[in-house]
């Protein structure tokens, strides 16, 4: 067989509407080794400025499509052999853009087991169902049919060989890739998925209550309810079919066949072409809709999880300051671990909350000497179980030993997982998995990306139906996001650590191990260029690494920078051209503002790069994410029992969903702002509103402490009285039936619906609403605290 000359850069170039040779330009980078982050920042002029989306958009298709013509090189090949490839059938092969297309055209020449129609042949009523197809306009099909009964091959009478004449007409209309085709497209657009209880599993209830008698167009039916039907499926609760009208499809299939209703065979035909949708068509179509839904509502859930990725790895970190991370724990104790500005562990100690008066006052003491002892700027909590009781005690003992110290809470989300990894028994092999899990806590804080790419990011739960969708598709993306963040970030080489260095581009997990060996058994790096004395680490490692990452000491004034090393030279000509020392244009705004970036384009850099390095040096190494600030919750509100409706609460979204988003509220169980509450007006999708991270005001609707389901309300024109309380069967309390307006705190800062880390209107001590707590209410925003303490040490 000849090699195909399929080329996907025209198809990749149509489907993404993206210039031609912007597409061909990224397709020879890939085949010369370089990654998509590489590509998107450092060659700019050979892509026309093509960002990082649309890169890996084409990175996908170019996958795709390759899988594509392998597969058509395979079924040409085996046509062929057979001895039934045509130019015509070679042409449509060729055509083909999608798996689905090739795979019908393979359908009819696919070696398959013995079918109903397989067994006809073998009786020899091939003429006669070719009698029928034919639709003749003379003939008597009894007739004809009676000349094929044959008791030794199985026909017994006229009516056996119409219907085994009838089943390889069938087949051979179940077959035709255009009729296959048009089904598929119909059950697509017009199929009505329908879902019935399975009797014995509804005895007690259950979360797929919606579903027991339930039915919607399968084209309109959201990712999330898609998912969850499966899943009611799978766990044997629904039963689930697609049904669609037959009779439009049918009379498809009787044209595509040539059906002729003044043939003697118009009858014959006619039955086979419904036999062949109800038998044939209609199951295996059935399942290849369900199949496409299933894709796409992996898709979909997939980049919503995705996106909740990116704003918690993104989330504002503390920076490197000393802190001490808490694992709270009630009966075990809360374990306390100190970590210094670099993140390195230094000391650990357990204290126990709820073993009377005397243990609390002891385990105040030792909290506060460990404060005295190592100065942290902040205590982490974690906000798992014990969290807030935790959370309360480390304020209280900062309260009255008169420190100025940040308490915090920390999404504790897979930290126990990360505790009991072999990362973390290596790193900390005589630790206690508590002790680990306190040490990431505390790392979390002072940089959440650092610490999570230590973590599966499936286990971190921030997404929507994570253990229902294709785990490679998963892995696949939430690995581009964490890689995507990681060097928009960019990482301090003398601190990574080996998973997080291992994400750069180039570098990977082995060399990144090589790199944290050379920098214990070495001084360290003094410059990047220090990188290539790694061993294993060659010219092409480095050229795809160095630019992302950051030398704050570097002996290389732009070793801090995202400036690639590629590019020294020009910014040294730079400064030469102003006649100052390099070191006094980097970070120099209103000298980088007068250059004149049009006299340095020459064949290897154009005006893109050069635009990105003239904005690198005005503000060289800068952070890219928010500045930190800590969340606020009440202090008279830890668990699920002390919510009354009406109440009002500034909680943490923690996760966005096609159908809304779940809040922190800080009493250990997540509320859920339906997408109906999200705010006073429409809204088409949660994350137009709301994005992981945010910090926002909500409103109690309803408690049901039965099924554990809080659902809260982010709207500010809500009526007064809404929601009822669901409490295990109990009355709601007085408080509750007063409505929204017997809110113990109904004066709080309204929320910011776009998360942007800042609270407006008044501090604590002026929207108390009548609290009792004076020394909370003398507190002042964590603003102005977080504002002092830094004025304190002397810290931006």
């Amino acid at each position: 067989m000849p090699e195909t000359t399929f080329d996907p850069v025209p198809v990749i170039s149509d489907e993404l509407q993206l210039p031609r040779n912007a597409v061909a330009a990224v397709v020879k980078l890939f085949a010369d080794g370089n990654t998509v982050p590489f590509i998107a920042r450092y060659r700019k002029e050979a892509t026309g400025g093509l960002d990082e989306v649309a890169i890996r958009g084409i990175e996908e298709r170019f996958q795709y499509l390759g899988e594509l013509d392998d597969r058509r090189r395979a079924i040409t090949t085996s046509i062929d052999e057979q001895g039934k490839l045509t130019d015509e059938l070679r042409a449509a092969l060729e055509a083909c853009t999608t798996k689905a297309a090739l795979e019908d055209l393979y359908l009819p020449y696919k070696p398959k087991r013995r079918t109903r129609a397989t067994i006809a042949r073998e009786k020899g009523l091939e003429p006669l169902a070719e009698r029928i197809l034919a639709q003749p306009g003379d003939g008597d099909p009894e007739k004809e049919a009676a000349s094929f009964v044959d008791a030794d091959k199985g026909v017994e009478s006229i009516e056996d060989a119409l219907a085994g004449a009838g089943d390889i007409v069938a087949e051979a209309l179940a077959e035709t890739a255009s009729i296959r085709e048009f089904a598929r497209d119909a059950f697509a657009r017009e199929g009505v998925l329908l879902t019935k209880a399975v009797p014995d599993k509804t005895e007690e209830p259950t979360k797929f209550e919606t579903y027991y008698d339930y039915r919607e167009p399968i084209a309109a039916m959201p990712s999330h309810r898609y998912l969850a039907i499966r899943r009611g499926e799978r766990e044997g609760v629904l039963r689930v079919t697609v049904e669609l009208e037959p009779e439009s499809v049918v009379g498809r299939i009787e044209r595509e066949a040539g059906y002729d209703e003044s043939s003697p065979f118009a009858p014959q035909l006619r039955k086979a072409a419904d036999d062949a949708f109800r038998r044939l068509i209609a199951p295996a179509v059935t399942n290849d809709v369900r199949a496409e839904a299933k894709v796409r509502s992996d898709e979909s859930a997939v980049e919503v999880f995705a996106e909740n990725l990116r704003h918690l790895l993104l989330a504002a970190p503390l920076g490197g300051r000393t802190v001490i991370g808490v694992d709270p724990g009630l009966r075990t104790g809360c374990k306390c671990a100190v970590v210094d500005a670099s993140g390195k562990f230094v000391e650990h100690r357990t204290v126990y909350l709820t073993r009377g008066a005397q243990a609390t006052q002891s385990a105040e003491e030792d909290l506060v000497e460990l404060v005295q002892a190592h100065r942290p700027f902040a205590i982490a909590v974690g906000n798992g179980t014990g969290g807030r009781e935790a959370e309360a005690f480390a304020r209280r003992a900062m309260k009255r030993a008169g420190l100025e110290v940040i308490v915090a809470q920390v999404n504790e989300s897979g930290a126990s997982i990360y505790s009991a990894s072999d990362l973390a028994r290596e790193e900390f092999p005589d630790l206690d998995l508590t002790v680990r899990g306190a040490i990431s806590i505390a790392r979390r804080l002072q940089d959440p990306l650092a610490e999570l790419v230590k973590i599966d990011p499936k286990s971190i739960g921030v997404g929507q139906y994570q253990h229902d969708v294709h785990p490679s598709l998963l892995k696949r993306k939430l690995g581009d996001v964490v890689e995507s963040c990681v060097h928009h970030v960019g990482v301090e080489l003398t601190t990574a650590s080996a998973p997080l260095l291992g994400r750069v581009s180039g570098i990977g997990p082995k060399l990144a191990t090589q790199i944290v060996k050379h920098r214990e058994s070495s001084d360290g790096f003094s410059s990047r260029a220090d990188l290539l004395s790694v061993s294993g680490l060659g010219p092409k490692a480095f050229e795809q690494a160095a630019g992302f990452l950051r030398l704050r000491e570097g002996s290389h004034p732009l070793d801090a920078s995202a400036v690639h090393p590629e590019r020294y030279e020009l910014v040294e000509r730079m400064a030469s051209d102003r006649g100052i020392a390099l070191a006094d244009l980097v970070g120099n705004a209103s000298v980088v503002d007068a250059i004149d970036i049009g006299q340095y384009v020459d064949d290897t850099v154009g005006e893109l790069t050069l635009r990105d390095i003239v904005d690198e040096l005005k503000k060289p190494g800068r952070d890219p994410r928010d500045t930190f600030e800590p969340p606020q919750f009440r202090d008279d509100v830890t668990v699920p029992e002390d919510l009354e409706p009406g109440m009002e609460l500034e909680g943490v979204v923690t996760n966005v969903t096609d159908f809304g988003a779940f809040v922190d509220i800080g009493v250990h169980q997540d509320g859920l702002v339906h997408i109906s509450q999200l705010a006073d007006r429409f809204v088409k999708s949660p994350s137009d509103v709301v994005k992981a991270g945010d910090r926002i005001k909500v409103r109690v609707l309803e408690v049901d402490l039965e099924r554990r389901r809080i659902s809260l309300t982010a709207k500010k024109a809500a009526a007064a009285g809404e929601g009822q309380a669901k409490r295990g069967g109990k009355k709601p309390t007085a408080a509750a039936s007063r409505g929204a307006g017997s809110s113990r705190r109904s004066g709080s800062a309204p929320g910011n619906a776009k998360g942007k880390g800042k609270r407006k209107g008044k501090p604590p001590a002026e929207r108390g609403g009548g609290r009792k707590d004076e020394a909370r209410q003398n507190e002042g925003s964590y603003a102005d605290k977080l504002a002092a303490l830094q004025k304190k040490f002397n810290r931006p």
